[in-house]
């Protein structure tokens, strides 16, 4: 019997979800992979400044509620295809949480033409509403735990 190939929307979902994990945010760990025509192009999450401090040492720097710290998972997605010549234009980002109202603001401003996201995190009514504006496609995606089954962490047994 041969094995189902894991649907696209979930495998660039758990490359988001992995990504997640590098985040140095106590708060919130989001991940982030920019994609065009199946193929990543880019990848980011929620971390500091290159070379500042990290919430995960020194906590979270907040002002009125939030962490200023820290650059999303989205943006430094689309700053890294900004450092490497990457065009993000009919791009689409697969994200772990629905973006904030400044980070839809951005992906709709770099020409992003869909965002799938996995969970609900303070969904901004005006960013929804940009979101429909522009016609930009929306979807959120569970990641189904099964695909995990399919990973292999033995090492090939060599002849």
């Amino acid at each position: 019997m041969q094995r189902e190939r894991i649907p696209w929307d979930q495998y660039f979902m758990l490359q988001a979800l992995v990504i997640s994990t590098r985040s140095t945010c106590n708060r919130l760990s989001v991940g982030a992979t920019l994609v065009r025509d199946k193929r990543i192009i880019a990848a980011g999450y929620n971390g500091s400044v290159s070379g500042d401090d990290h919430c995960l040492d020194e906590g979270c720097y907040l002002v009125d509620g939030h962490c200023v710290r820290t650059i999303h998972a989205e943006m430094n997605a689309i700053l890294q295809c900004a450092k490497f010549g990457e065009a993000t234009d009919g791009a689409e980002i697969y994200v772990t949480d629905f973006p904030c109202l400044q980070c839809t603001k951005m992906l709709l401003q770099a020409g992003i033409r869909k965002i799938t996201y996995m969970r609900n995190y303070h969904n901004d009514p005006y960013a929804q509403k940009l979101i429909a504006l522009k016609h930009v496609e929306l979807n959120q995606v569970q990641v189904d735990p099964q695909l995990l089954t399919q990973l292999s962490f033995d090492q090939p047994k060599r002849d």
